[in-house]
């Protein structure tokens, strides 16, 4: 009987035990639709703060190290590439409802963006919330198109093309340093309407009328909109306006390709640059990387629209204040700036093609005869380097070659020496013919060394003449007298 109940007592606290080793579940925590503060969310530099409240339940199964997160879905409501938008310290809401403020990426533009809360421990995703529209304000403030010119006038058939300034004329900030923007163009109808015509960064205007642009905020108020611009058809016997753009602006970074300058469209095209005649150059498109006064003329039947641009590059705007070609006298330096307005540009000089160790201003002190160049990097605005080279040699005069040597072996004047300008490596051909008209001498790598010979000279004092030719300068011509 005693092991019956030995047994019976055994299967009891084992019953017992297997019960109380179950761990106790924890409650699933429900988060409701996050409900909007807001109507719409328009975001600028001054102000990124909207507010949004939802609830929880049971708040007993947060654990202390939850945090909530507030999720923004792209400009379609989808959450697939979700951005988070707020993230709360740990324990920090424990009470429901909750209020949560959050920031707007400066990406953000569109019309049906949703956001969604989410917890981490227990994990819980509410349901999205109604959609509404939301836009970052990059650029909130008015802008020029045209040049700030209110007339224009286009050819009949044709169109007038109406741009966006970049950068901005007369000081004013250009929307399209902003990649992410998009761009409405409007026609005027009265004084309080107007209607919604075209998209993008330029317009052709193919009708009369009175135009402006506005940057694309959706339903958000935008104080970024342009002056209005009044386009006429021109009669046959005035020109039209060819507008002229450039599709990185001006001044324009170049990208090694260069810029695209853009007119209207016509039949017929030729540009200028300089008012030089661009051969060739007959589409409505041209591509260029120099800075320089661009022109164009388009025709359409009889009519004609004229049209110029003064185009920069910031590369052009680095240059060096001497010419390709520096001539110094024995003794002198040249001094060599490079010159511009453009900052954060660092500075590498080389001579001969060997880098000048520890010359890293924009100037250089130069004395040796020889081939230099400087490369100038800038950073910030425009990334992009670029070489420029100059060469220094001696100038020489008659009065500096000598016309009297004495070889006698003292060591003074033994030998014809002439300026580096004209030795071994310049190229220019040295002769030297005595009183017969014989060529003592013929060469183009002179070293300073004639007469290297001294048998071959008489003991009486003679006379040679000598011919210097260097390349692209004209001869010199004189005498030596050989003093015995």
């Amino acid at each position: 009987m005693a092991y019956i109940t030995r047994i019976i007592f055994q299967g009891i606290f084992l019953i017992c035990f297997t019960v109380s080793s179950v761990p106790t579940a924890t409650a699933q925590l429900v988060i409701g639709q996050p409900t909007l503060e807001f109507s719409k969310a328009c975001a600028n530099e001054s102000f990124n703060t909207f507010e949004a409240t939802f609830v929880f339940n049971p708040p007993s199964s947060l654990n202390t190290s939850n945090q909530f997160i507030v999720e923004l879905s792209d400009a379609n409501g989808e959450f697939t590439e979700a951005v988070e938008v707020f993230v709360s310290n740990s324990n920090e809401i424990t009470t429901s409802p909750a209020t949560v403020a959050f920031s707007l990426p400066t990406d953000t533009a569109g019309e049906n963006y949703k956001i969604r809360i989410k917890s981490t421990s227990p994990a819980s995703t509410s349901a999205p919330s109604s959609a509404f529209a939301a836009y970052f304000k990059l650029h909130d403030t008015p802008f020029t198109i045209n040049g700030l010119i209110d007339t224009g006038t286009f050819c009949p058939g044709l169109a007038y093309l109406l741009t966006i300034d970049n950068p901005g004329f007369d000081g004013t900030i250009s929307p399209l340093t902003f990649e992410s923007l998009s761009f409405n163009w409007y026609k005027v109808i009265d004084d309080t309407n107007s209607i919604l015509i075209a998209q993008g960064e330029t317009f052709q205007v193919s009708e009369e009328g009175t135009y402006f642009a506005e940057t694309n905020y959706g339903s958000c108020t935008s104080e970024s909109f342009s002056n209005r611009v009044t386009i006429s058809q021109a009669s046959n016997e005035e020109p039209a306006n060819a507008t002229i753009t450039s599709s990185l602006g001006n001044p324009f970074c170049s990208n090694g390709e260069g810029t695209i300058l853009t007119t209207v469209i016509g039949e017929n095209y030729q540009w200028f640059k300089d008012d030089e005649l661009i051969e060739g150059a007959n589409q409505n498109t041209l591509q260029t990387n120099d800075s320089g006064n661009y022109a164009v003329i388009v025709t359409a039947g009889d009519c004609v629209a004229v049209g110029s641009i003064l185009l920069e590059s910031l590369a052009g705007s680095i240059t060096i204040d001497v010419p390709a070609i520096n001539f110094i006298e024995m003794g002198e330096d040249l001094t060599v700036t490079v010159e511009t307005t453009l900052d954060n540009v660092q500075y590498e000089w080389y001579f001969n093609d060997e880098i000048i160790e520890n010359a890293t201003e924009n100037q250089l002190i130069a004395s040796q005869v020889g081939n230099y160049k400087v490369i100038a990097t800038a950073t910030g605005l425009c990334d992009f380097s670029i070489e420029l080279f100059f060469e220094i040699k001696i100038e020489i005069n008659t009065d500096t070659i000598p016309n009297v040597i004495s070889p006698n072996g003292d060591g003074l004047n033994d030998t014809w020496m002439i300026p580096a300008e004209y030795l071994s490596g310049t190229n220019t051909e040295i002769v030297i013919f005595n009183s017969n008209g014989t060529a003592a001498l013929n060469t183009n790598d002179y070293l300073n060394n004639w007469p290297e010979n001294t048998q071959e000279l008489s003991d009486a004092n003679q006379v040679y003449y000598y011919m210097i030719t260097p390349p692209n300068k004209k001869v010199i011509t004189g005498s030596i007298t050989v003093v015995r």
